[in-house]
């Protein structure tokens, strides 16, 4: 990473809570960028994530201006009939955004938001699908299933669910969150492929069970962070609740074999940190410990896992820089990427403050402020 010389101001990672970090990191890029300039121009899951990030510190710290910023963002896309003209409406990254609907709409009552909802997730009834079922990532992307789909989709349709009395979709989107482990799991490591192709069709799938080649690090981080907030949503005497926790579980224990015993950090092909060429990466490490942080919180998970938890919040909290106005820089995050070899990973950019990575601090940031030492 090559960060700006400049590094005069530090602030203590001693004496900042982590809500602190999470402001800091919502501070800079709203410095950086007005919320309608957000990058792409596009309703798309870089900003979502971001913004639900923020989000989660708005009803943390109740400080009016990330709310405001949200809604200007949201209002920048969102036409009067609830049209979202800038939306990939065959993509299921782009989906994902629609879950801030749900706050304006409770907050502000306007309709706008109602009618966006109901524009966006009822998509998810024609998708696509797989001869089983599993919903594809993409249109140009015939009968692939990757991780990073259940976070795109999986949360904003369980909460429609709930919002609206459709309890159909939770139905959906327990059975692609289940469909979509059963593909991608290696029993050996626990952990799971990037993707599934049932067809064999794509470049990257093994001849014999379709899967990806390699566990990377942030897709794997996408699914215990959306079964988490599906489970905010899905009722608890739902049939398949209980196969989705010891999914999850089973998961988060086996992401704790992988964590750097020296950096509390995870590897961008997660189980091959033997490798001199593999590199640790910020953005996964960051999901890994909200999702660990959040399931002990809930009481999915047993409290001493907070100890991997708390090391790798530690261990990303090492790697920060700052610039001369003491904004913060969060690097090492990959920026985004298909699906292919361990070659093809290793060789992917990084960049600072690419909106996913700043979203996924946030985001492990505000959960770390709810945890107990």
């Amino acid at each position: 990473m090559n960060f700006p010389k400049s590094n005069t101001y530090k602030p203590s990672t001693e004496t900042l809570l982590p809500i602190q970090w999470a402001e800091k990191a919502c501070e800079t890029i709203m410095a950086k960028f007005q919320p309608e300039q957000l990058p792409p121009e596009r309703f798309h899951y870089h900003q979502g994530v971001f913004l639900s990030g923020m989000e989660k510190v708005w009803r943390l710290t109740q400080k009016e201006h990330y709310f405001n910023y949200i809604k200007s963002w949201v209002d920048s896309h969102i036409l009067a009939d609830g049209s979202v003209p800038k939306c990939k409406t065959d993509e299921l990254d782009d989906i994902q955004p629609g879950v801030l609907l749900y706050t304006l709409y409770e907050i502000t009552g306007d309709e706008r938001y109602n009618k966006a909802l109901h524009n966006l997730v009822p998509l998810l009834k024609s998708w696509p699908t797989n001869p089983s079922g599993g919903f594809w990532h993409k249109g140009h992307y015939p009968n692939q299933m990757w991780l990073d789909g259940l976070y795109m989709a999986g949360p904003i349709a369980v909460q429609f669910g709930k919002t609206f009395g459709e309890s159909d979709y939770f139905d959906m989107m327990a059975y692609q969150a289940i469909l979509m482990e059963k593909y991608t799991k290696d029993r050996e490591t626990g952990l799971l492929y990037h993707g599934w192709d049932e067809t064999k069709a794509a470049h990257w799938a093994d001849p014999i069970s379709g899967t990806a080649p390699e566990f990377w690090g942030r897709a794997i981080g996408w699914y215990p962070v959306a079964l988490l907030e599906m489970f905010d949503h899905l009722p608890e005497d739902h049939k398949d609740k209980k196969k989705l926790v010891a999914i999850l579980q089973d998961l988060l224990i086996a992401i704790t074999n992988y964590q750097d015993p020296e950096t509390g950090l995870w590897y961008q092909v997660v189980d091959k940190g033997h490798l001199s060429d593999n590199w640790l990466e910020n953005s996964c490490s960051s999901l890994f410990v909200q999702a660990i942080a959040k399931a002990v919180r809930m009481g999915y998970l047993d409290s001493k896992y907070m100890e991997y938890a708390w090391k790798g919040y530690q261990g990303v909290i090492d790697t920060l820089k700052f610039d001369e106005n003491g904004n913060v820089l969060i690097g090492n995050i990959c920026i985004g990427t298909g699906i292919g070899d361990y070659a093809h990973y290793i060789a992917r950019p990084t960049s600072e403050n690419d909106l996913h990575g700043a979203g996924a601090f946030i985001l492990m940031c505000a959960e770390m402020s709810l945890a107990k030492k």
